[in-house]
């Protein structure tokens, strides 16, 4: 397996396919998958003669179950670390829901300052911040968070298969067919990493402000969100994210899940692709 070695000793898998000469595009993916979750956009861009790039975040799919750094500066900070160790320059960074926020934080504060970064693409991100604060009353309630907590600990495997079967890709709208591989694959995601990653996550990509991260990007960032999702929902994420953003484009699909880029890749794959040729 290709592996770095971080600067607090976390060892970091990732994927590193097609051209080395070719223009990179690195995926950032969300909780609690792993790089896997990317395999219909790796397969199209690197069909389209990109250099593509993933990684399995700490505590996440193949890489090290450590037990701590799980929040959001350490993600970005791994992030850069793969980055820097390929030397990807002039790279498209896109990342989904917990990945959205690592692909800000990971512009704004390492690859955006070191010119790294051509441009981003947040899809069902969940900056600015998911949590009901002061500064964004229309947030979800601690208590959202604390039962996907609950649930976790009780029976991570149950939860992780019916959160899949469920919400996440809209399987519980009336008239949805319930593709059980993509179930499968979910689940066998999410429990290949830590329990303590996956618990300790959750305060991650709820609680982190992430504002002043987006306010500081500015290279073009397309934002993708769908407006069925049940999960991170596109009012108080994607929308805002293109009202903070100094350069953004915003797409929003009627009817589309939280895991549009499974259940309706060719569309998003189109749609990215469009934006970075563009």
């Amino acid at each position: 397996m290709s592996t770095i070695t971080t600067q607090d000793g976390t060892e970091i898998f990732f994927k590193d396919w097609g051209p080395k000469d070719a223009q990179p595009i690195m995926f950032h993916h969300g909780w609690p998958l792993s790089s896997d979750d990317w395999d219909a956009q790796m397969l199209f861009f690197l069909s389209k003669g990109y250099r593509v790039v993933a990684h399995d975040r700490r505590g996440h799919g193949r890489s090290a179950q450590v037990p701590t750094g799980h929040d959001m500066a350490h993600y970005a900070a791994d992030a850069a670390a793969v980055a820097e160790h390929l030397d990807l320059r002039n790279a498209i960074h896109i990342g989904h829901s917990t990945g959205g926020g690592e692909v800000a934080a990971y512009v704004a504060r390492h690859g955006q300052p070191a010119g790294r970064v051509a441009k981003a693409v947040l899809v069902s991100a969940v900056p600015p911040i998911m949590l009901k604060t002061e500064a964004y009353p229309n947030g979800l309630p601690i208590e959202v968070f604390d039962g996907l907590r609950s649930a976790l600990a009780a029976n991570r495997a149950q939860f992780f298969r019916d959160l899949p079967a469920g919400p996440f890709y809209g399987f519980n709208r009336p008239g949805m067919e319930t593709i059980e591989g993509t179930v499968d694959n979910w689940w066998r995601q999410g429990m290949m990493g830590s329990a303590l990653a996956h618990y300790e996550g959750i305060k991650a990509f709820s609680e982190t402000d992430q504002t002043g991260d987006l306010k500081a990007i500015t290279v073009p960032t397309l934002v993708l969100h769908g407006e069925d999702d049940q999960i991170v929902p596109y009012k108080n994420a994607g929308v805002l994210q293109a009202e903070i953003l100094p350069n953004a484009t915003l797409k929003t699909y009627p009817g589309f899940s939280h895991g549009m880029l499974t259940v309706n890749a060719d569309v998003l794959n189109a749609d990215i692709l469009a934006f970075i040729q563009a």
